[in-house]
């Protein structure tokens, strides 16, 4: 009996990785007419209009109670606007993220589409966050939990080893699972909702087995990408349009005057896993 050879890929979701030329990739591909009249994005900013490149100030004049207040407009160049939307842009984000280890990131990831040119984008925290989620998966849909009972099933206990031949039981037993996804409540506080929430690609790769007598120690690897931009359907839903946040994201990244690139989050963690013919343990 021929026994599994490590590393080994359990599984690959059908996104592929690396996929620049999904719908969420898209960018400086609409015009000012688009953006307003399909998307209805006449509004954008409560300090500059994109469209007319003005900057509007309210000056209060309080010599006269009966004045109110004036609203003046000033001229701008498109670098000049562009910084302004990322400055309220990044300010808009606190309020997705309030507390926890991971609140920083979104701040990074504006950052990173300021200035990073479509490169993809990568951090410790971000890993961190992954392995947190896949350990912390107690529910029946658990993927790690999946892979511990094929393991505890299908080891050949009495050659120690793994059989080759049972290797698609991985694939059938992670498919029925939820790959990780920060889409909990505690994710719309922490950040990771606003920074990953769902997920495109997820790779799990079986590192390592070792079996003596009854018992294993596995160790199994994640890797996950996700996009951090936007599509036409994100931006149509009223849960997403109604908050200045995603406007001024979806401006900046798709309207053509300023056309900034979305990326690619990597994410991976290792975790060991161990158990035996009749209990399994993290």
């Amino acid at each position: 009996m021929a026994r599994l050879q490590y590393p080994c890929v359990l599984f690959q979701s059908q996104r592929r990785m690396d996929d620049y030329n999904s719908r969420d990739m898209q960018y400086g591909d609409l015009t000012a007419q688009q953006l307003k009249t399909h998307f209805g994005l006449r509004y954008i900013s409560d300090q500059v209009d994109p469209y007319t490149l003005t900057k509007t100030s309210a000056l209060n004049r309080p010599q006269s109670m009966f004045s109110g207040s004036r609203v003046t407009s000033t001229k701008i160049t498109v670098q000049e606007c562009a910084q302004i939307l990322f400055d309220e842009f990044r300010d808009l984000s606190r309020v997705f993220s309030i507390y926890g280890p991971y609140r920083h990131e979104i701040g990074k990831m504006i950052n990173h589409m300021q200035h990073g040119n479509g490169t993809a984008y990568s951090s410790a925290q971000l890993n961190m966050a992954l392995k947190e989620h896949v350990l912390r998966d107690t529910t029946e849909n658990s993927t790690l939990l999946g892979i511990k009972k094929v393991l505890g099933d299908k080891i050949d206990w009495g050659k120690s080893i793994y059989p080759a031949h049972e290797k698609d039981e991985f694939r059938k037993e992670i498919s029925f699972g939820k790959l990780p996804k920060f889409d909990r409540f505690q994710d719309k506080l922490n950040g990771m909702s606003i920074t990953v929430h769902d997920t495109w690609a997820t790779h799990i790769t079986l590192k390592s087995l070792q079996v003596e007598g009854d018992r294993y120690r596995a160790f199994v690897h994640y890797k996950v990408q996700d996009h951090f931009g936007l599509d036409i359907h994100d931006i149509s839903k009223f849960k997403f349009k109604q908050f200045h946040f995603f406007r001024i994201w979806f401006l900046l990244q798709r309207y053509n005057k300023f056309g900034f690139k979305p990326f690619i989050t990597n994410m991976e963690a290792t975790v060991e896993v161990n158990g035996d013919r009749n209990e399994t343990e993290i």
